[in-house]
Formats: C-alpha cells, structure tokens, sequence
C-alpha cells in the first residue's frame, strides 16, 4: 500500500505523519531520515493494528501541489 505523508518543518527538526493512519507519527533532522523513520512508523503502525485484530485502513488520502 502506498500512503500520503505530510512532513513538516520545525525550528529544528522535521516532523512526519500519516492522514490515513492517525496516530502514525516520526521525526527526523533532516527530511531524508523523516521519510525513513515514517516509512518504519508505517511499517510498525500496521503491524499493530494487525495484532489487534484492527482492519488496516486503506489509503484515500491524495496529496498536489497547487500554484497560487
């Protein structure tokens, strides 16, 4: 499955998280190691709801860029 991620800049790091998995959050220096620890938060968030018997949600969530 592929999801939206949306990542944020901070005074010092950046920050990443899921719409589609609330809950789904990571933090990184730069934004290379943000999408790498999302990636992993990914992979661990769904495991969870897995083991908890939780349907994994589908991603419905699109993200563009727009001119204005």
């Amino acid at each position: 499955m592929r999801y939206a991620v949306i990542i944020e800049s901070g005074e010092t790091n950046y920050s990443a998280y899921v719409p589609d998995l609330p809950g789904c959050v990571a933090v990184g220096d730069t934004i290379d190691e943000t999408l790498r620890e999302i990636q992993e938060a990914i992979r661990f968030h769904i495991d969870g709801l897995r083991e908890d018997g939780i349907e994994v949600p589908e991603p419905t969530s699109i993200a563009e860029y727009v001119e204005a």
